[in-house]
């Protein structure tokens, strides 16, 4: 292991699902002390006890520096980053809880995909009208908790608005199998992973109905061009979606057995209804609640999303699977550098 450039840092991690309890396992696990929190009164008292989180992260063990606790106050007093790793819906209500106790100087670090529903703002825009003038970035791109934990060589990004808030993640959260590239691109990045979750379950689906790799091919080649669509016309850059928070994670978010949006697509092509997936998950998955805000996104700015339109009408038990691919096929034909 190699220490802390700095030295140990506190570090607090918000919320103990397999995103949250990996990253609290990384950061103990390169030096810091990290206080990782739970909403859960009996998983703090397992996480403590067994030293290992069996339904979120099987296999996993928490290193000594991870200090499990159901206090809010007591994991974000004090801590130089506060990284969420909640779901996008609770987002707003565990950083509005969190704030009070967070000192000025603090970073908060965005670990969260997707689009709140009401607002359809992005996770660091609520984050933004929650923390006031604290710094905030962003992390985002191709990882799998499971393959993290088993300290497989993994790159994400770092996005920030403030380039020494940025470094210091990259600095701070750096391994030899973590690699962190920094970007401005705030908007762009934060897109690409929230919308990346919605084509991943039409690409379960696509699996589930045995479409083939060249539909596959094709369903993620013109999801990238209507991710990047939407990201342009929220402010967003063309070439971040070409990079890791755009392709490298829809790529394996559409492809990887670990992916709980593809499951729900498959479940769907299989003919299982939306609500009896949903009952049978643990862990959520960010591209259900996604498709109808990135619709409405879409709508405000003016912007066709015929992937995700689809998708949603499945969801919503409107639209037979194998109908929604057809619909998508049938579709007027265009050249490719068109919008739609």
């Amino acid at each position: 292991m190699t220490p802390p450039p700095n030295g140990p840092q506190p570090i607090a991690v918000l919320g103990a699902g397999s995103w949250g309890t990996t990253l609290a396992i990384h950061l103990a696990r390169i030096g810091h002390d990290v206080r990782l929190w739970a909403r859960d009164p009996d998983l703090v008292a397992q996480l403590r006890q067994t030293r290992a989180n069996p339904v979120y992260l099987p296999g996993a063990t928490l290193p000594d520096a991870v200090r499990p606790s159901a206090s809010l106050e007591d994991a974000v007093r004090g801590a130089t980053f506060a990284v969420a790793a909640v779901p996008s819906h609770g987002m707003r209500g565990v950083i509005r809880a969190a704030e009070p106790f967070l000192s000025a100087d603090a970073i908060a670090v965005s670990a969260a995909k997707g689009l709140e529903a009401d607002t359809l703002l992005r996770m660091s825009e609520i984050m933004a009208t929650e923390l006031g003038s604290r710094r905030i970035v962003v992390l985002s791109g191709p990882s799998f908790a499971a393959e993290v934990a088993r300290q497989l060589p993994t790159a994400i990004c770092a996005a920030s608005t403030d380039l020494s808030a940025a470094e210091a993640v990259q600095r701070e959260f750096r391994a030899r199998y973590f690699r962190l590239y920094v970007t401005d691109d705030v908007t762009g990045v934060e897109i690409g992973g929230a919308m990346k979750n919605v084509i991943a379950i039409a690409a379960g689906v696509n699996e589930a109905l045995g479409l083939g790799h060249d539909a596959l091919a094709a369903l993620i080649t013109r999801g990238l061009a209507e991710i990047s669509r939407l990201a342009c016309a929220v402010g967003g850059r063309r070439e971040t979606l070409a990079g890791l928070s755009g392709l490298g994670d829809l790529v394996l978010t559409c492809t990887g057995s670990l992916s709980r949006n593809r499951k729900v697509g498959m479940e769907l092509g299989r003919g299982r209804p939306l609500p009896d997936i949903l009952a049978g998950m643990r862990m959520v998955a960010e591209g259900v609640r996604t498709a109808g805000a990135a619709l409405a996104l879409g709508a405000r700015h003016g912007v066709e999303l015929p992937i995700a339109a689809q998708m949603q009408q499945v969801l919503e038990g409107r639209k037979d699977p194998r109908t929604a691919v057809e619909d998508l096929m049938l579709r007027p034909q265009r050249a490719e550098r068109e919008a739609g």
